[in-house]
């Protein structure tokens, strides 16, 4: 009898199936129903899966928006939806990333460069969250697809010189219309009411591995600090470049069901643009679980230069 507990734990460990996708990132998790609380095994099996492959994909998993949430709680506090842009009214913990969201946002036409809408989750703040849970709801019948990017690799693949250097800088991120964009009176408006502003390692040490991360996320990483305009520029151009490069990346044809779950803190992510070519209607939803203070290899922490913390949410 007492051998029988370990013998079901061992059984549902074994359900658990991760898949890779590419040599440096992504993998295909199955056999497990994200409906019902895992077991302890189940969820320290998809974690361990996350810390890997920096972000993990489900299938036919049709979960509703408090299901979502009670999966997400398994694996640490959730924020709210969005400390600027707010939530799904009555699930406090629930973004929408609908089709249009961006167009109440910004006006006019952005400068498009290769890495352009290339970012992690909410890196402006001083602690952005640790991961992001996406939930496929009404997906298109073509197009549409994310990618992510292994920014561990990217760091990994950078010559020993300019590694040496890059461990040495910081820099701003913040919240701020896309480049050749302007803000809508909606955005400045919330932004006014929550700034986020921080400044973060450009490399950053996984708090969970180790690991180093080229802490590249350009819708957000304004400037590096320290160096002249042109210089900054000039490194972050071609910094940004390599992080993106496809042996790095992974991309996923989502579907109704689907689930993406990565580690916001050595991965970033590019959502789609094709499907504003197209009438197709588009609608997921994101929840965020609540993240550290990012540390450069030389332990110094980031700063909040405007703004709080992201903290979990909490009902009042």
């Amino acid at each position: 009898m007492s051998a029988l507990p370990s013998t079901l734990a061992r059984l549902d460990l074994d359900s658990v199936r991760v898949t890779p996708l590419s040599v440096h990132i992504g993998a295909q998790i199955d056999g497990v129903d994200l409906t019902h609380q895992l077991s302890p095994m189940a969820v320290a099996a998809i974690r361990e899966a996350l810390l890997k492959w920096k972000v993990v994909f489900f299938r036919d998993q049709h979960l509703t928006h408090a299901q979502q949430v009670a999966f997400g709680r398994q694996f640490g506090e959730l924020t709210v939806g969005h400390p600027v842009f707010g939530y799904v009214e009555g699930h406090p913990e629930v973004y929408s990333v609908g089709r249009d969201r961006l167009k109440s946002r910004f006006n006019g036409d952005k400068l498009v460069r290769p890495w352009t809408g290339w970012h992690a989750d909410v890196t402006a703040a001083v602690n952005p969250p640790f991961a992001s849970i996406l939930r496929g709801v009404t997906i298109p019948p073509f197009g549409g697809d994310t990618q992510w990017t292994n920014l561990v690799a990217a760091y990994n693949g950078l010559s020993d010189t300019l590694k040496a250097f890059v461990d040495t800088l910081r820099g701003e991120h913040r919240f701020s219309p896309p480049e050749g964009a302007s803000a809508s009176a909606s955005f400045t408006d919330k932004v006014k009411t929550r700034p986020l502003v921080s400044e973060h390692p450009l490399v950053r040490v996984h708090p969970e591995t180790g690991e180093r991360a080229l802490y590249s996320s350009p819708s957000f990483l304004k400037r590096i600090i320290g160096l002249t305009p042109r210089e900054s520029e000039q490194l972050l151009a071609l910094l940004f470049e390599h992080s993106i490069r496809p042996e790095y990346t992974v991309r996923f044809k989502w579907e109704a069901g689907s689930i993406a779950f990565w580690d916001n803190r050595s991965t970033a992510h590019l959502a789609p643009v094709d499907i504003f070519d197209t009438d197709f209607d588009r609608q997921l939803y994101r929840i965020t679980l609540v993240g550290d203070v990012p540390v450069g290899p030389d332990g110094r922490a980031s700063v909040a230069i405007e703004g709080e913390p992201v903290l979990a949410h909490s009902v009042e």
